[in-house]
């Protein structure tokens, strides 16, 4: 339906939270991104009602159809090069998005902060090593799940997942360490732009923006309108 024949459209947030707490400029930043993010990480981590600081949008499109697909993940590990989630990459929407188009976005929000932080790049998967250690960390039910979904296909119902779950318990009763599957594991979004996002009132936002067009060029600061 196109939209001059929509009618009685439904407004379900009217404009009244207001954002207040806080500004941002140019000379408030550190002069490194990677920096600038732990710090404002940091906040949101000591902040009890960030119940989920490290809670994050991940978005990633398919080509050639241009189709976007986005899911909250939750972020893992930050180092000089970028941002690693990890995940099924066998299986997952995500996964053939990123074979076809090996670029995405990550969007924080840190609501009583009010406080955005957007990162766009490309992808990298992290190495195998790495993988494993992080895996080594799981709890037990996180490893057999892992090895138990065909994350993103078809299931005829729930009884055939917790099949599967049960034919892993199975196979891996009695080892202590559950391998890490060959298909799980770490993707690292290396920034080409990092934008940091305090609100502010009337929506007039601050927005600082880090951008750079290679991960070999030096970051150009800007301020962007709201």
């Amino acid at each position: 339906m196109a939209d001059n024949q929509i009618r009685n459209p439904i407004i379900f947030a009217p404009e009244t939270y207001q954002y207040d707490k806080n500004s941002l400029d140019v000379n408030q930043v550190e002069s490194d991104p990677i920096v600038q993010f732990t710090k404002w990480f940091k906040e949101a981590k000591a902040d009890p009602s960030e119940s989920i600081p490290e809670a994050v949008n991940f978005s990633s499109a398919e080509l050639p159809s241009g189709r976007v697909s986005s899911r909250v993940l939750l972020f893992k590990e930050l180092d000089d090069r970028g941002f690693t989630i990890y995940s099924n990459w066998g299986t997952s929407r995500k996964a053939h998005d990123i074979q076809t188009n090996p670029q995405a976005a990550l969007t924080f929000f840190w609501k009583n902060l009010q406080r955005q932080v957007r990162i766009e790049g490309k992808v990298e998967h992290v190495n195998r090593e790495t993988s494993e250690r992080y895996f080594k960390t799981r709890p037990r039910g996180s490893k057999v799940g892992a090895w138990s979904s065909p994350q993103s296909a078809v299931i005829k119902n729930r009884a055939e997942l917790e099949k599967l779950v049960a034919e892993n318990e199975a196979k891996f009763e009695g080892v202590d360490d559950v391998p890490c599957p060959e298909y799980w594991g770490g993707l690292r979004v290396v920034p080409l732009m990092i934008e940091f996002w305090q609100g502010r009132s009337s929506r007039l936002h601050d927005r600082i923006v880090f951008q750079r067009e290679s991960e070999k060029d030096e970051w150009n600061v800007l301020r962007i309108a709201p």
